[in-house]
Formats: structure tokens, C-alpha cells, sequence
């Protein structure tokens, strides 16, 4: 998996491109491939290239919300193909709960 961030001209927005297979291998990562602290107040995950295969990835992309939420910043998921939008949209936010 291969992350790769471009911040705006106007230093408003980045956006991470995320490319490859998601996994619970490739998921763990993920989360430390962002600059929670450092970016902007808009974040864009663009996964257009990347494909999203079982739930560890859609928890791994809570988290990541949740780490930009607690700061006050704003993150937009966008590029998902039909089975990942499927599963992100079914998934998300169950995975982190109480029980």
C-alpha cells in the first residue's frame, strides 16, 4: 500500500492518495501514514486506486476519522469503488462501539 499526500496551493486542504489492496495486513499501517497534528483543517482520503477487502480496513479508516475529528478537522472519503463503498458504508462505525 502506498500513501502519498498533496496539500493545496492555499495550504486549506491535503489530499492523501491511498493505492493498493486493503487488508488487516496492509490495514495496520495505514493509521500512521497520516499527519494528524500537521494537516490542514479539510482532510480528502482518495482512494480511487485502492480497494478495501474486510473490515480491519474500514476500522483502520474509523480510526483515522476519529484521530482528524478529535482535532477539529473535517475528513472526506472519497473514491471508493461499488464493493468498497458497499462495505465502508455497512461497516463503518459498527466496528468501534461498546457492546
Amino acid at each position: 500500500v502506498e500513501v502519498t499526500a498533496a496539500t493545496d496551493p492555499d495550504g486549506t486542504q491535503v489530499v492523501y492518495a491511498v493505492t493498493g489492496e486493503l487488508f488487516f495486513a496492509s490495514s495496520n499501517d495505514l493509521v500512521y501514514q497520516f499527519d494528524y497534528t500537521g494537516d490542514p483543517d479539510t482532510v480528502i482520503i482518495d482512494l480511487t486506486d485502492a480497494h478495501i477487502w474486510d473490515a480491519s480496513t474500514v476500522a483502520a479508516l474509523d480510526a483515522i476519522t476519529t484521530k482528524y475529528e478529535a482535532r477539529g478537522k473535517t475528513v472526506e472519503i472519497v473514491g471508493l469503488n461499488k464493493h468498497s463503498a458497499r462495505m465502508h458504508g455497512k461497516l463503518s462505525g459498527e466496528l468501534t462501539g461498546s457492546h
